[in-house]
């Protein structure tokens, strides 16, 4: 078939501009200043309300697919995992890993990955929320179950994106858009809580409880990195 000149000329011509227009508005300034991201280890507290620190438990880490192409870059660059007993002996441990960039090739993974990775069978997410303060919006959160021989952990996360709270692949992707829009690249972190030996019902109601206290007890200085803006 012969080509029409002026339609390759053209279509060319739409090609370089669609190149060019992309590199334009790619996103190349970082929301997050290294100066004002709090240090995990020191932000969260050891100790608070009725919830103390209790050694060596054994989580679940992201995935190492946290590691893209280039194995010396990560996608996050704090990560903290602890565990808490409440006075009645129930442990809940928290994971909080933190990445200042999140584009299209880093993003924080979904423990649904992370413990679908190191064998866990994984129920389908539900979403639900919590209230921390009376005058802010509930957090949304995500849940999910993780069964693996005899473990049996309920699971509640939520991830920040920049300024927002996402629940799902597609509200993150449409978060990462907007900021792009705007020419920036935003931060992210992912927020998890889960529980061992108890019902679900009674793991998420006491997951719950441990979140609020959690925020309470952070600070109104570094709510904003755990919450986004509300």
């Amino acid at each position: 078939m012969k080509v029409n000149p002026v339609q390759a000329l053209l279509a060319a011509l739409a090609i370089l501009c669609a190149a060019l227009l992309a590199e334009t508005l790619r996103p190349r300034e970082l929301m997050a200043n290294a100066s004002t991201v709090p240090n995990l280890e020191q932000v969260i507290p050891t100790k608070f309300g009725e919830w103390t620190l209790v050694p060596n438990v054994g989580l679940v880490t992201p995935d190492p697919g946290g590691f893209v192409e280039d194995a010396s870059v990560k996608i996050y660059s704090q990560e903290v995992g602890r565990g808490y007993m409440d006075r009645a002996g129930n442990i809940v441990m928290l994971l909080v890993a933190y990445g200042p960039v999140q584009d299209y090739r880093l993003k924080a993974h979904l423990p649904e990955v992370c413990y679908g990775a190191a064998g866990f069978r994984v129920t389908e997410k539900k979403l639900s929320s919590v209230s921390y303060r009376s005058e802010a919006s509930p957090l949304p959160l995500s849940r999910v179950t993780a069964t693996k021989e005899g473990r049996f952990e309920p699971v509640t996360y939520w991830i920040r994106i920049g300024n927002d709270v996402v629940t799902g692949v597609f509200d993150r992707q449409l978060a990462r858009m907007k900021y792009g829009l705007m020419g920036l690249i935003p931060d992210g972190a992912l927020f998890r809580v889960s529980t061992v030996g108890i019902s679900e019902d009674a793991a998420y109601r006491l997951q719950a409880k441990f979140i609020q206290d959690l925020i309470k007890a952070i600070g109104p200085n570094n709510e904003k990195f755990f919450v986004g803006a509300t």
